[in-house]
Formats: C-alpha cells, sequence, structure tokens
C-alpha cells in the first residue's frame, strides 16, 4: 500500500532518499547536484517535502519549493530502484502539483538532465514543456528545463490533507 506523508527536510528518512538522489547523480552525471538548498524552503506554507512509503518501507520522494516568480520549482524527485516502473513518481508529481496548486500556485518548473531519459519521458507525459533555463545550470549543455501550468484545486484530493 502507497503512502505519501510531509516530512520537514532534515527528518532522517528524507536525508536518506535525498542521499539516495546523490547517489543516483553521481552514477549518471558524475557528481552530487550543487544547486543550493536551504531546508527552510521545504517548509510548509512555501514548501513540502513528501516521503512515499510503499508498505511502510521508504520508496521515493518529492518536493516542492516556491520560487520568486510565483510559482513552484519540483526538487529531489526519486524512486528506488526496486519500485520503479509501477507508476510512483506519476503518483508523487500528481501529490507534489496537486498540493503546490492547493497553496495557490499556478506554475511549476522544474531542471533534469538527458542522462535521466525515465524522468524526461514521464515529465513530457505530463504536460511538462521546455522553458527558460534558471539558476546554477541554466547554461548546463545537458541540463534540460521544463514547466506547466496548474489548475487550482481545492485540497480534497491531496492523500493528507483534511
Amino acid at each position: 500500500m502507497l503512502r505519501l506523508r510531509p516530512v520537514p527536510y532534515e527528518d532522517p528518512v528524507a536525508q536518506e532518499l535525498v542521499e539516495r538522489v546523490q547517489q543516483e547523480y553521481v552514477v549518471r552525471y558524475g557528481g552530487p547536484d550543487e544547486a543550493p538548498v536551504d531546508p527552510e524552503d521545504f517548509r510548509p506554507p512555501a514548501g513540502l517535502f513528501l516521503v512515499a512509503e510503499v508498505d511502510g518501507v521508504p520508496a521515493g520522494c518529492g518536493a516542492w519549493r516556491a520560487v520568486p516568480t510565483g510559482g513552484v520549482e519540483v526538487k529531489r524527485v526519486y524512486v528506488d530502484p526496486e519500485h520503479r516502473r509501477r507508476g510512483l513518481a506519476r503518483r508523487i508529481m500528481a501529490a507534489l502539483e496537486a498540493s503546490a496548486a492547493a497553496a495557490g500556485h499556478r506554475s511549476v518548473v522544474l531542471n533534469s538532465g538527458r542522462e535521466q531519459p525515465e524522468a524526461l519521458a514521464l515529465y513530457e507525459a505530463l504536460g511538462y514543456e521546455p522553458v527558460p533555463g534558471y539558476g546554477i545550470y541554466a547554461c548546463a549543455p545537458d541540463a534540460v528545463f521544463l514547466g506547466r501550468r496548474l489548475e487550482p484545486v481545492d485540497g480534497k484530493g491531496i492523500p493528507w490533507a483534511s
């Protein structure tokens, strides 16, 4: 059974999953993501960090943080290899988008890379389109910047919302 739960960025489970994300980047790109991350950015209402658990086992994560343009940036979307190809990343993205929209945001951006074809295929399937580069990877040749509009929601479709 899948359970999505919001946790602070500093939560030990969140940090373990972030470390797994970073190791994935080391394998695919030769080093970790060096974009600055402040744990405060992921505290509601300005942001959110979600842990996805399958049968009580941490299986993935994802987060968003508000950006100066008025939208949000999705960060740290990850699914453990043993849980891939089951739709978990799609469910994490849906929860991130719904919670950002419920918080009043109307757009989302993200940064990925050419060495993550599975992620790029997912984002394309979800309706993401190219947007201008931003941040420390704005001019990186293999960086991919995507975004899309969010539809307003009332929060009722968010798994942990009351």
